[in-house]
């Protein structure tokens, strides 16, 4: 009988923010020529590309499940499993709200959200391919520290892009109530790129 191939966990971990990269530049591309007419083709792409992110954390799930050694705990690889995922599915689900609010034109600040995602995402990939060798505990942790930085950025374009939204005497109170939905939906995005982030420099703790 052949003997079970050694899954690596890291490369799987690499994956999920590969697809999450995918993911954000279906959301810049949106963003950036918007048009309502094409956003059911969008949010297909987009659903396909979050599916493969879904099955990439399935066949983690199940080789945790049946491995008799981990290269860490079986907690932590679910736990950053599911952060990584989680970033994905909710940059989809800014295009997914697009299309469920009737979004008929972008704000300038959707843009420069999708772009701090972008940033942290790439800050992210970084400290990933250097997850592995936990000995170089203080690269990776400079790694994680950008992705933190970023992600201090975008609270402080939140603040000041929820203070312009509702200080602009032009918007109606619909308008008001989505774009507000949809800034607090980008920035949480950014929140979850540091959750991961966090996460990894908790498990390289502990495992130095």
């Amino acid at each position: 009988m052949a003997k079970k191939e050694k899954f690596s966990y890291f490369d799987a971990f690499e994956s999920q923010v590969d697809v999450a990269l995918e993911e954000v530049e279906v959301l810049i591309d949106c963003i950036e020529d918007f048009k309502t007419d094409k956003l059911e083709s969008i949010l297909e792409k987009a659903h396909e590309i979050e599916h493969r992110g879904d099955h990439l954390n399935h066949i983690i799930l199940t080789n945790v499940s049946t491995d008799f050694i981990t290269p860490i705990e079986r907690g932590d690889i679910i736990e950053l499993a599911q952060d990584l995922d989680s970033i994905t599915d909710m940059i989809e689900g800014t295009i997914q709200r697009f299309y469920m609010f009737n979004v008929e034109s972008v704000r300038p600040q959707a843009m420069e959200f999708a772009q701090i995602i972008r940033k942290s995402l790439k800050a992210l990939r970084k400290a990933m391919g250097t997850f592995r060798e936990f000995k170089k505990v203080k690269k990776i942790r400079a790694m994680v520290e950008d992705v933190n930085q970023f992600e201090e950025q975008a609270d402080a374009m939140y603040l000041k892009t929820i203070r312009d939204l509702y200080t602009d005497e032009s918007a109606d109170a619909v308008t008001l109530d989505v774009w507000a939905r949809l800034f607090n939906h980008l920035e949480g995005t950014v929140d979850a790129c540091e959750t991961a982030a966090d996460t990894m420099a908790t498990i390289m703790l502990k495992n130095v």
